[in-house]
């Protein structure tokens, strides 16, 4: 069973800037993940990104590769 983390509002928004600051498309994205395994569309990632899902840690583990970023970029703000 695939751990997920509990829904936060600052989740999705981490997210989208990471994404954003990578210049990337969600559509892009979701290919990259797909073609590493992670069976992730763009409505899925969207719906990650808005905070109505949660995400698995298995694509955060990949998303941190493609970034090249740390784990505590994801979590930015969280604590507070």
């Amino acid at each position: 069973m695939e751990q997920k983390l509990r829904r936060d509002r600052f989740m999705g928004e981490n997210l989208r800037v990471l994404r954003d600051k990578h210049g990337i498309s969600q559509e892009k994205l979701c290919a990259e993940l797909q073609r590493r395994g992670c069976d992730i569309g763009r409505t899925t990632y969207a719906k990650y990104e808005s905070g109505e899902l949660n995400i698995k840690i298995s694509v955060i583990i990949e998303l941190k590769k493609i970034y090249g970023c740390t784990y505590d970029e994801f979590f930015d703000g969280l604590d507070n």
